[in-house]
């Protein structure tokens, strides 16, 4: 956060109504690398309908809310937990973007190979 918005924000006495992927995180005792994951789960709904590759702004008062939830901490704890499990294990595995050895998987249809199907 700028030092600008810092110092209006403390004079406010307030958090903004819209908290970024780190904010968020802030809030929620995680990392920014870890709201994707939480979002995916459904464990977090980002405003509006924002593109997959956009930036997500999440309701303040809602993700206040949460935080008290024991239960739901408690998923978001697992969620983050088997998301990394998983994303490690597939890395030592060798598979990573989808293919073996950072190699990407093609998929040999028709339209791939330059034929009609």
């Amino acid at each position: 956060m700028k030092e600008d918005q810092h110092r209006f924000l403390s004079l406010l006495g307030q958090l903004p109504a819209r908290l970024t992927s780190e904010q968020t995180g802030w809030v929620l005792g995680c990392q920014p690398h870890d709201i994707p994951a939480l979002v995916t789960s459904r464990l977090l709904k980002p405003l509006g309908n924002p593109p997959p590759n956009g930036i997500k702004f999440f309701c303040t008062a809602e993700v206040l809310e949460l935080g008290k939830d024991r239960s739901w901490l408690t998923n978001v704890t697992n969620t983050i937990n088997q998301h990394w499990h998983s994303k490690n294990a597939r890395k030592q595995n060798g598979f990573v973007n989808g293919g073996q050895n950072g190699r990407p998987v093609f998929e040999l249809s028709g339209k791939a190979n330059g034929h009609e199907s």
